[in-house]
């Protein structure tokens, strides 16, 4: 018996479309990790780049639960001494670019290194119904059907 590992040459990639409508932020963003890496195939390898491409369309319709949407806080530091900056998901939500939340969730999934970040080049995540990647010809996939607390009313 002999372990399989893939060959960059040999795999297979599929796009691949995910509404983000009243989804719950950390399943949406398990179930899109998972896909990017490839550990839904049988041919995954942990050291090669595997995994589908994923769009994310109405990334602004997503849900947090619980109290997370006032008291979830992302910071980042300017660099400068004592640059360190807080929002809530509540501000980034309202703001211009509401899909950094979904963005941010993946990329806390995904395993850090140049592997990761190649892995993560292969999400693309819209705030609108709408996506520039028609001529692929992705495939939905529903994730509010695999577990009733996929989804969440708000």
């Amino acid at each position: 018996m002999k372990t399989y590992s893939a060959k960059p040459a040999e795999i297979d990639k599929k796009w691949v479309t995910i509404d983000a409508t009243g989804l719950v932020v950390g399943r949406l963003a398990s179930i899109v990790a998972l896909r990017l890496r490839g550990k839904h195939k049988p041919s995954y390898t942990p050291h090669v780049d595997d995994g589908d491409n994923v769009i994310v369309v109405n990334a602004e319709k997503v849900v947090l639960t619980g109290r997370k949407v006032n008291q979830k806080v992302y910071r980042h530091h300017t660099g400068h001494i004592g640059g360190i900056k807080e929002r809530t998901a509540k501000f980034i939500l309202e703001g211009k670019f509401p899909q950094r939340v979904v963005e941010k969730a993946v990329e806390r999934m995904l395993p850090r290194g140049p592997l990761g970040r190649r892995q993560l080049g292969n999400l693309r995540v819209y705030k609108g119904g709408e996506h520039p990647h028609a001529a692929q010809s992705p495939e939905k996939v529903d994730v509010g059907s695999m577990n009733r607390k996929n989804v969440r009313s708000a």
